[in-house]
């Protein structure tokens, strides 16, 4: 399958092999990595970029202080997807983690508690999400490191707090992340910039929504804020809504669940294999094992789209839910 790569990759490709610093080329590098499409055609560009990036930071890192450093924002992506928690101070963010998954962030009623992020991993359907718990943003500072994390993450979710101010919170966030070049998917891109955006799939999360006052202010909210983002009330204090939130994680990942089971067995309901939406039973036998794409003769599936035990080839494309047994 062809890559397609669009021309402002190439443009962040001239400027990479331009570059003289450390600093400009692992800019090129990230932007190379944000253009560039994801589909089957472009793995191996994508697994190559971020080597290239890795050994760009080592470099880096051993420049400056002679042994390599990670620094607190480097969170590894774990899990169907990596989900940052982003807000001002003080509205919930680290309760919200505490909450959903097995971390264990800071939790404090004064602002500024949480210094580092944290993530989490949260059970939704049988699939592993990660949450990252993360400081404070500011329009006074904001550290390159979260720059980075937020840029890199699959999904933002914009913490609010319906007791503050919560339509001068969004605006601010809003504000800062665009500052940063990061634009919820769907919303305008200025004619102006510069240099590629980091197009991120948004949700907005409204906290203490505690009482029926609560859902009168958060439907005033809506209104007055004029919101184009998925917004949720939530309470943690009542534990209301903190499953909405997990459901729009899923939605929002474009992944399907599929199930494998051998010959005369049953399959395993609790183990699924998660892909991206639209990949194929070829793909899924890659994830089982390399050696099973070439050894494949058929496989049946059990789903929505087709008669029970239906077989089919190496290019049908999956659903989730499907139940698949693979013949080699």
């Amino acid at each position: 399958m062809p890559a397609n790569l669009p021309p402002p990759y190439f443009e962040a490709e001239k400027r990479y092999r331009e570059a003289r610093t450390s600093e400009e080329k692992l800019e090129a590098l990230e932007e190379m990595l944000t253009i560039m499409p994801k589909h089957k055609g472009t793995d191996k560009l994508r697994a190559d970029l971020r080597r290239r990036i890795a050994k760009v930071k080592e470099q880096s890192q051993l420049k400056k202080g002679g042994v390599r450093r990670d620094t607190a924002f480097a969170v590894e992506r774990e899990g169907a997807a990596q989900v940052v928690l982003v807000g001002p101070p003080n509205t919930g963010k680290s309760s919200l983690v505490a909450t959903l998954t097995n971390a264990s962030p800071e939790v404090a009623h004064f602002p500024h508690s949480t210094w580092k992020p944290t993530p989490g991993m949260a059970l939704y359907e049988n699939v592993q999400f990660q949450l990252v718990d993360t400081p404070p943003v500011t329009r006074e500072r904001i550290d390159p490191g979260m720059a980075d994390l937020l840029r890199r993450a699959d999904i933002l979710a914009l913490v609010l707090d319906l007791q503050g101010d919560p339509i001068s919170q969004l605006e601010d966030t809003v504000s800062i992340l665009r500052g940063l070049r990061i634009y919820p998917q769907g919303w305008p891109i200025p004619d102006d910039l510069r240099k590629p955006p980091f197009i991120k799939k948004t949700f907005i999360v409204v906290n203490k929504v505690d009482d029926k006052r609560g859902d009168e202010d958060f439907t005033a909210f809506l209104e007055l804020a004029e919101v184009k983002l998925p917004s949720l009330p939530v309470s943690v204090a009542t534990h209301r809504g903190l499953m909405e939130i997990l459901r729009t994680v899923y939605e929002l990942s474009g992944i399907i669940r599929v199930y494998t089971k051998a010959p005369g067995k049953e399959p395993n309901l609790q183990a699924p294999f998660v892909l991206p939406v639209g990949s194929t039973l070829e793909e899924l036998a890659g994830r089982i094992h390399k050696d099973f794409v070439s050894r494949m003769k058929f496989a049946k599936i059990w789903g929505t789209a087709v008669f029970g035990g239906q077989m089919v080839q190496k290019d049908h494309v999956l659903r989730d839910g499907d139940v698949v047994e693979i013949h080699i």
